[in-house]
């Protein structure tokens, strides 16, 4: 499949988008994002951007107060998930103007809207920043 998840977590460990690419409870999401979130936030800029835990590679990467982070299979390559994470911030300032935790939380529909326009079960599908925001745009105009 890919993907199982992403979230976007702020320097303080809360969680403020989290997408899901296969069923988890929400208990087990809740364990989950805490074990991951802890783990990556612990970790020095000196290390390497990539964590196994469970039976997931995590791959991550902080822009100014926001961590994005992105489980994937053991076998899925880190360094095109890094850009992937790098074109979906590149998005979100596009459309935000250097995008930071407050767009996020105020525009959340619109952050889920732009992963959903990108990845579909699992699977990038889309990494045209045009093509990504042309929907959000229009939906913009007519409000």
């Amino acid at each position: 499949m890919g993907i199982r998840f992403i979230l976007m977590v702020n320097k303080q460990g809360q969680t403020r988008l989290a997408q899901y690419y296969e069923y988890l409870t929400l208990e087990e999401r809740r364990a989950l994002e805490g074990e991951i979130v802890r783990k990556c936030l612990a970790r020095t800029e000196q290390q390497c951007s990539f964590v196994e835990h469970r039976n997931y590679k995590i791959v991550y990467r902080r822009y100014a107060s926001l961590f994005f982070l992105v489980g994937v299979d053991n076998d899925e390559n880190e360094l095109a998930i890094l850009e992937f994470i790098h074109l979906l911030v590149e998005t979100m300032d596009r459309h935000f103007g250097n995008v930071c935790e407050l767009d996020i939380m105020f525009h959340l529909e619109k952050a889920h809207f732009m992963l959903e326009e990108m990845v579909m079960n699992g699977c990038i599908i889309e990494t045209s920043k045009t093509n990504i925001l042309a929907p959000i745009q229009l939906i913009d105009k007519a409000t």
